[in-house]
């Protein structure tokens, strides 16, 4: 038998013999189609979770399938003729229905000037984007999370406005006001060498500063990109013509996608057949409670785990915040106790339905305890829904909220702990809809009576009675004008809470 040094073997003169060389060739055809099948098959993962390409066909192969509600099908307006002004490109920023508002003021604002409006980019850099999901479901702690965290591991969690929004209905339902396209004309792209002009505009503008500052660059610059878009339309002062095309975008033209539409409605159904039920928008959830520095009945754990969470985010500019100081003024959410208490000081009984259109509540199970042994009949959309019905929205923090925005838009009775954008847009929803019932929480006020009742300065029938006194009127969903400060716009009433200027 003829033995072979490894210096021989590897000598690029050297010529296996024939019984070596078909295996090795072989071999070297069987690694190339392996390889080749890793790759195919992680496109189409990809492709499967990034685009809507796939979406009817899970649909029809999954046998958890929702059948979609069919919607009339009505021929789109002829498109408005104008000459375009410039493309106007937008990044939102912000949760679900901070993005919602924001869609709803740049297509005013693309009408305003003339423009052509590339479809709105949502949210994947803050805290609220997609990720959020994952990241408060499935870390104990942030601060490490955050630092270590790829981005190219995390972007195949990103929703696209596809993902969310019906992207045809939305340009060919508005198309007789404004010209919409679905993405950016590659001549006007980085990768053609084009310097894309970028600016963030002025919060709570009117139309004088976007006819007078904004609209003059677009004759310089055929583009400009909107770096930020949350409330940078002014609540008040502005055409009514204007102030309605806000309300057709919001309430018309942004029609979710048919599988979160179906779902959506399967929700509702499943709990109107249970009878009437209030949507109780439970906001403690540790993105708020970092956020705000919000930590009344947190343990000194946990209220170092969400003050670590806060400075892991550099785009929250408040650090040091003094928790009892927010919450005396009305700043906080309502902690599950206290919603507790003041959902019987106002007279819901035991058996009443509730559903909780939260994420995940911060301190979990524990945290729930008392309002499920107060209120048995509390539901959340993981218990009324089998697993598989959900899977396609885990870790899409912004899908899962469109199902809770569905929910609490069609509730008898919609409750929230803290008045921050879905409350708002919800409220402004179910105004449209015929002044549906909305209880809008006094946080300073109740935290002065929760406080009283808890050192039994007050009792229990002064406590309800007192809770009762301080929603009557204007915080019950009612037909009411909107508050005007105009020299501090943050303070007044929000337009899309109240959009008066469309309920009939």
């Amino acid at each position: 038998m003829e033995i072979r040094s490894e210096s021989t073997l590897m000598r690029s003169d050297y010529k296996a013999p024939p019984s070596q060389a078909i295996p090795k060739a072989r071999l070297q055809v069987w690694f190339f189609r392996v390889c080749s099948c890793i790759l195919v098959w992680t496109c189409l993962i990809q492709l499967f979770w990034h685009s809507q390409i796939f979406t009817g066909l899970t649909n029809h192969i999954s046998r958890f399938s929702l059948p979609v509600e069919s919607v009339p099908l009505t021929p789109p307006p002829p498109p408005r003729n104008y000459t375009s002004n410039g493309i106007l490109l937008v990044s939102c920023n912000g949760g679900l229905n901070q993005m919602r508002a924001a869609i709803c003021d740049m297509v005013t604002v693309a009408r305003l000037l003339n423009l052509t409006l590339v479809v709105p980019e949502l949210d994947k850099k803050s805290f609220w984007a997609d990720t959020r999901y994952m990241f408060v479901s499935h870390i104990n702690d942030p601060t490490r999370f955050f630092c270590s965290l790829k981005h190219s591991f995390v972007s195949s969690f990103y929703s696209d406005f596809e993902d969310i929004f019906d992207i045809k209905h939305f340009i060919d339902s508005l198309r007789d006001e404004v010209r919409i396209i679905r993405r950016l004309p590659k001549r006007y792209s980085k990768k053609y060498g084009f310097k894309l002009f970028e600016m963030p505009p002025v919060s709570w503008s009117n139309d004088k500063y976007y006819l007078q500052q904004v609209l003059p660059r677009f004759s310089k610059r055929k583009v400009i990109h909107f770096v930020r878009s949350d409330t940078r339309l002014a609540n008040n002062g502005l055409s009514l013509d204007l102030q309605r095309l806000r309300c057709r975008v919001n309430f018309q033209g942004l029609r979710f996608t048919p599988r979160i539409e179906a779902l959506g409605s399967k929700l509702v159904r499943i709990l109107q057949q249970r009878g009437s039920f209030v949507a109780l928008h439970l906001r403690y959830e540790m993105d708020m409670l970092a956020f705000s520095g919000c930590t009344h009945g947190c343990t000194d754990e946990e209220a170092e785990e969400l003050k670590k969470m806060r400075y892991a985010y550099p785009w929250w500019r408040e650090k040091e915040i003094v928790s009892e100081e927010r919450r005396v003024q009305g700043l906080c959410p309502l902690t599950p106790e206290e919603a507790v208490l003041v959902l019987k000081a106002l007279g819901f009984q035991k058996d009443t339905q509730i559903y909780i259109a939260a994420g995940e509540i911060f301190g979990g199970a524990k945290r729930l305890a008392l309002l499920k042994e107060s209120f048995p009949r509390i539901v959340k959309k993981e218990m009324l829904l089998d697993p598989t019905e959900l899977q396609q929205f885990q870790n899409h923090s912004s899908q899962m909220a469109a199902l809770d925005f569905i929910v609490s838009v069609a509730s008898n009775t919609f409750i929230p702990t803290y008045y921050g954008n879905m409350a708002k847009v919800v409220e402004g929803h179910r105004r449209y809809l015929g002044f549906k019932k909305t209880i809008l929480l006094d946080r300073k006020r109740l935290v002065e009576l929760l406080d009283l009742h808890n050192n039994k300065t007050l009792s229990w029938d002064q406590f309800a009675v007192a809770v009762k006194d301080a929603h009557q009127g204007r915080r019950m969903g009612e037909p009411t004008h909107r508050k005007v400060i105009s020299d501090r716009p943050k303070e007044e009433d929000y337009f899309y809470a109240n959009p008066q200027e469309c309920i009939s």
